[in-house]
């Protein structure tokens, strides 16, 4: 599996409208539960090479979507409502339903992760939730406190090449020395304006309670977070009531930095495998 070479053959280019936003992505070969794939801040698709191209897009209907401003999908039509928690989560709802997303599991990693517990009242028809890389966020005064070490230039409409540079290796495991080259073209391909504006929402508290949702949740929600992640906090998530959670504890992938599911792919999909053919 090389980089260079995405997509490989198998894969199906999806590309969807949704009211006046073009939505793109890929479909895996894999006919069984689906299982819709959610990228982070700044990134594509294509992060979720690893899983669409290897066993488990075999094994399961894997479907990735850029989201708006991200990738191959258009630029928001209306930023300041769509580059946001609620604006995300909006366009996650709909692409289920366009897709008829039945009995489905939905991941989300990073912001991913943020967008899919804001669309989780919207998501009735799906089976279970899976976040990593993500720390609900709450409308207490310690609602961030779950990061560690997000930087600013996260919400940066155009940050500079040194910033962007200290991003990318926040975003896996100290040391990591395969960031692969598509994270840094994805970055600088994204829409300035998703960065600005979804920081913008949440200084204005334009957000869902996210800690709210997962206390709330009825259908299971599976918690994983990497063992050398940079920006979330572990105990932040630990100490979470979640009374759905998955095995009952947040599942830790050894190694692994923010951007678990391509330093540690195996071990990524194997937990994610077995979720999806629990639920």
């Amino acid at each position: 599996m090389s980089e260079e070479t995405f997509p490989g053959p198998g894969l199906r280019p999806l590309r969807l409208q949704i009211g006046e936003q073009t939505i793109t992505g890929f479909e895996s070969p894999g006919s069984g539960r689906p299982i819709l794939l959610i990228h982070g801040n700044s990134s594509s698709s294509r992060i979720w090479q690893k899983q669409l191209e290897g066993p488990l897009g075999a094994k399961y209907r894997l479907i990735a979507i850029d989201l708006p401003g991200h990738g191959e999908s258009s630029p928001a039509s209306n930023p300041e409502q769509d580059y946001s928690g609620p604006g995300y989560a909006g366009c996650i709802a709909a692409v289920a339903r366009e897709l008829d997303l039945k009995d489905a599991v939905v991941v989300g990693w990073s912001l991913g992760g943020h967008a899919v517990l804001n669309a989780a009242p919207s998501l009735l028809m799906v089976a279970g939730l899976m976040i990593f890389g993500t720390p609900p966020l709450g409308k207490t005064p310690d609602g961030f406190s779950g990061f560690k070490g997000l930087s600013a230039t996260a919400f940066t409409p155009a940050p500079g090449d040194a910033d962007i540079a200290e991003w990318l290796t926040s975003a896996f495991a100290p040391g990591y020395s395969s960031i692969p080259s598509f994270v840094e073209a994805d970055f600088r391909r994204t829409d300035g304006n998703a960065r600005g504006y979804l920081g913008a929402s949440a200084q204005a508290g334009r957000f869902a309670d996210e800690v709210e949702i997962v206390r709330d949740l009825k259908i299971p929600l599976a918690i994983a977070q990497g063992s050398e992640e940079q920006i979330v906090d572990l105990g932040y998530l630990q100490r979470l009531s979640a009374p759905t959670l998955w095995r009952g504890q947040v599942q830790v992938i050894d190694g692994a930095g923010h951007a678990t599911q391509w330093e540690k792919a195996e071990a990524f999909d194997q937990i994610l495998d077995d979720f999806a053919s629990s639920v």
